[in-house]
């Protein structure tokens, strides 16, 4: 077992990460910026490390000042959580060159999940659904990507290979926008990912998000753990998430997890990590793989009983999973609700003193937040505070939970998004299930410009 891990990450899935150790007898680093030292995880560590100012470049983004951290310390490991470092294939790197063990898959992995080109092809490899495209990098020839496109099929979406959350991507409709937004998805690519490196895909226009969570442990043991669906989504960003996922069949549900543990299998994954697929008229389509935990985790935590971040502590100290195929048996529904510091209309950011913060509380209501009254959100970081998740027996009785629950948490002194939650909840096409990725935006514009539109 591991004896002392840092934990390089802040908010929320810092306390997560921090509870997970001590309940498996780890003690703990907190790794902090200056104006983090009065986070709640920072208290509770056994021990905390000051590793910058509060820019992220400067802090969380420090690579050698994060390695500082765990040599003072003497710590074993790294705790990356989500976001920040968590799948910088540098980063672990450096970590393992170090001496510690990165909390999380090999370097190689994170670089090659990390490469949307190199990603497809592996996973075309290991038998996993694609989405038709041109099934590499686009070259300069615009003859032969006008030809590629026609074989596609229009609407096509040109995507960076070096991007993520929602950057990087433009989509094109007719062949006479194409070599433009080639040209342009490439400069942008070039200036936020540092590689311009382009691809094509086809565009599927209703299709939903829906994700398989698994674990593997590197040693050629891997399992998954159902589905999440994703698809209530803003600019990219996911706002609500479920699971099982509305409409997935338990045939389905084991034909394509079984494609994913096959998947982690061929290419030595180790660690948890989760395949995003969109599904459209009953199909996967595989998008890219996120080499870490994800925000939404607790959902599916709810419906399996497994501890996620356990888990991934047990395997980075180099057990074999702990858990087999048929231990995993899903329970019930599971919604969580995202809650950010943010104006529920105009969606800026409201960071401030969090003047008075009450939580919720009944039978399936689970709470992860690092807020607390008299706590003061920094205008430094993403604007979510905290994750609302409930558990029933079944979707209805797990959205009257999540209803009641929005209804309860209090928050003064800033703006949330708590009111938005509160009207997708309410929203009929929502209550139905199974809406695509685009229904929120298309509901929050039928709102701005008629008056209408959830609620």
């Amino acid at each position: 077992m591991l004896d002392k891990v840092v934990i390089a990450n802040r908010g929320e899935i810092a306390l997560r990460i921090l509870r997970a150790c001590h309940t498996l007898g780890i003690r703990t680093v907190a790794a902090h910026s200056t104006v983090d030292r009065n986070l709640k995880h920072v208290g509770m560590a056994d021990e905390s490390v000051c590793i910058g100012p509060p820019a992220p470049a400067d802090s969380y983004l420090n690579i050698p000042a994060l390695i500082a951290a765990a040599e003072v310390t003497d710590a074993q490991a790294i705790h990356p959580g989500y976001g920040f470092l968590s799948e910088n294939a540098d980063f672990a790197e450096r970590v393992e060159q170090s001496g510690f063990i990165f909390i999380g898959p090999r370097a190689e992995t994170i670089r090659m999940m990390g490469d949307k080109v190199e990603a497809i092809r592996a996973m075309k490899a290991a038998g996993v659904p694609c989405v038709p495209g041109s099934g590499g990098p686009l070259s300069d020839d615009a003859t032969q990507n006008a030809k590629i496109a026609r074989e596609i099929g229009y609407p096509v979406i040109i995507k960076a290979s070096g991007g993520g959350g929602g950057r990087g991507m433009r989509v094109v409709h007719t062949e006479a926008a194409l070599i433009n937004a080639i040209a342009t998805t490439q400069a942008e690519a070039k200036a936020a990912f540092g590689n311009p490196q382009v691809y094509m895909e086809k565009y599927l226009e209703n299709p939903r998000h829906v994700e398989i969570q698994v674990l593997a442990d590197g040693q050629g043991n891997a399992i998954h753990l159902g589905e999440r669906d994703c698809s209530m989504q803003r600019r990219h960003q996911k706002v609500v998430e479920e699971a099982p996922a509305p409409g997935i069949s338990a045939e389905q549900r084991a034909q394509i997890g079984g494609v994913c543990v096959a998947a982690c299998i061929r290419i030595g994954y180790r660690g948890a990590g989760t395949f995003e697929f969109l599904y459209e008229d009953g199909r996967f389509y595989f998008i890219e793989m996120n080499t870490r935990i994800q925000v939404e985790h607790p959902v599916t935590e709810l419906i399996t009983g497994v501890d996620l971040v356990r888990e991934q502590l047990l395997i980075a100290a180099g057990g074999k999973l702990s858990l087999t195929q048929d231990d995993i048996v899903l329970d019930g529904h599971a919604i969580e609700c995202r809650i950010n510091a943010e104006d529920p209309d105009t969606f800026m950011p409201c960071p401030g003193l969090v003047k008075r913060f009450e939580a919720p509380g009944g039978p399936g209501v689970r709470i992860d937040t690092h807020v607390y009254d008299g706590y003061k959100i920094p205008s430094n970081y993403d604007s979510m505070i905290g994750k609302l998740i409930v558990h029933g027996r079944d979707r209805a009785t797990a959205l009257a939970r999540m209803r009641i629950a929005l209804s309860e948490t209090v928050v003064e002194g800033i703006k949330t998004n708590i009111p938005l939650q509160q009207r997708i909840m309410a929203d009929g096409g929502f209550q139905a299930g199974g809406q695509n990725i685009h229904y929120l935006e298309k509901r929050l514009a039928e709102r701005k410009d008629k008056g209408m539109g959830l609620g």
